[in-house]
């Protein structure tokens, strides 16, 4: 057993796709393309839209922002919440307020059916 840190102190700043005030810190690796990052917002953070390079599920466990896809159109999501972008998609995410998220990677992604 290891305790793990992914607290935003540790964090390093995002600076592809046009991102403000978002870091991340890397938190693992796995077999066949699979990583995970924690990623902090702070006040009015964002990253920029982009095609997601992996099936990511973007989990977000404190505070609250936004997520779009390739229509730009922004969802609210919270804490509890979160979003799928399948590889390939065009997708972006900010914060007005600040907000926390793990960000999970995998190649080819097939999540659990969506609760709601």
């Amino acid at each position: 057993m290891r305790v793990v840190n992914f607290s935003a102190d540790r964090a390093q700043p995002i600076k592809e796709f046009d991102s403000v005030s978002a870091s991340s810190v890397h938190v693992g690796d796995g077999a066949g393309e699979a990583h995970i990052h924690c990623v902090h917002f702070e006040a009015n953070g964002v990253i920029g839209p982009h095609p997601a390079g992996f099936g990511q599920l973007f989990l977000v466990v404190e505070g609250a922002g936004w997520v779009s896809g390739p229509d730009g159109v922004r969802a609210h999501v919270s804490a509890g919440q979160g979003a799928y972008f399948q590889r390939g998609e065009l997708h972006a995410k900010g914060s007005e307020h600040g907000m926390t998220a793990i960000m999970v990677q995998v190649y080819t992604l097939q999540p659990a059916p969506a609760v709601e």
